[in-house]
């Protein structure tokens, strides 16, 4: 009766997989490390309407898929990712707003002893309110200390793990005691899934703007590269066209040959002093001005010396 029982539970299972998976065109790949079954609750009615949640054994999600391929071979592409602890995440909704949904939805939680730190953890300048009797244990943690009142003061700052450390013992026990919970856990992205292709969650960080200024420096070097090996393409075209110009201009400079363009050219070699600009010839009556009214100054001050020195 159990096995029974059993082999319909997961053919409720596979069925429902694959019914989420010809339904929704999106998905992302999501770790559950250290997420709570309230936890779980919660992100399921934070995402009600928006996104449907699905976990399960890794075995059986591989099977379901494998399974299916028949009908959507692209699905092949989710294999290589379903490892560990991780499950499903089904949308229809802008993979950026489910994606913030999935990030806002982290608990507090205390540093275990030999778990993994996410973050960098730091223990700040602070009075613990503990007895001196507990000096010894910050001593052994290299955490400088002293003595405010009767109570434990540390003084500075103190690094106290790093990202990707293994959480001792005694640095569970000192978090624990000062009340810190330096971590927070939820659903964590791995992969997005859409339209048959499976990229990085950063990817949906990149703006319009980005792509353009991508592109912008792709046409560039098009540009840059074509005009080095004289082959003409769209991208090269205008700096081409541009640089015919130039050098008919230093043709027309150089010889008695004429054209509309190269007129201006001419007049400003001829006299170019015409050209300057106003600004530059309003400058120079001011300036010519300043310097006057300086050397007049100057001789006032040799009159009030009357010719004499200091010691005269």
């Amino acid at each position: 009766m159990v096995r029974e029982d059993k082999k319909v539970w997961k053919a409720t299972y596979f069925q429902k997989l694959v019914s989420l998976l010809d339904e929704y065109p999106k998905c992302f790949i999501v770790g559950a490390d250290n997420v709570g079954s309230k936890q779980m609750q919660e992100i399921r009615i934070a995402l009600r309407g928006q996104a449907v949640v699905l976990m399960g054994k890794n075995t059986m999600m591989r099977k379901a898929i494998r399974g299916h391929l028949e009908n959507n071979p692209d699905l092949e592409r989710l294999l290589p990712h379903i490892k560990q602890n991780v499950g499903f995440v089904f949308t229809k909704k802008e993979l950026v707003e489910v994606r913030d949904l999935l990030l806002a939805n982290k608990v507090k939680a205390p540093a275990k002893a030999g778990a993994l730190a996410p973050i960098d953890v730091m223990v700040p300048a602070q009075n613990t309110g503990m007895g001196p009797e507990k000096t010894s244990f910050f001593q052994a943690l290299s955490i400088p200390t002293k003595i405010t009142k009767g109570t434990i003061e540390i003084i500075k700052d103190v690094d106290l793990i790093k990202t990707g450390d293994r959480v001792g013992m005694s640095e569970s026990t000192l978090l624990n005691m000062l009340k810190i919970s330096p971590f927070s856990y939820g659903l964590v992205i791995s992969k997005v899934y859409e339209a048959g292709s499976v990229f990085d969650p950063e990817i949906l960080d990149i703006t319009e703007a980005d792509l353009l200024q991508k592109f912008r420096a792709g046409v560039a070097n098009v540009a840059a590269i074509c005009l080095t090996i004289s082959y003409p393409t769209i991208a090269s075209a205008p700096h081409s066209i541009v640089n015919g110009m130039k050098n008919l201009l230093a043709v027309a400079a150089a010889t008695e040959i004429t054209f509309k363009e190269a007129e201006k050219v001419k007049a400003f070699l001829k006299d170019p002093s015409a050209f300057a600009a106003p600004v530059a010839a309003a400058a120079a009556p001011a300036a010519s001005k300043k310097a006057a009214e300086k050397k007049v100054e100057s001789e006032e001050e040799e009159e009030d010396d009357m010719g004499f020195g200091l010691f005269d």
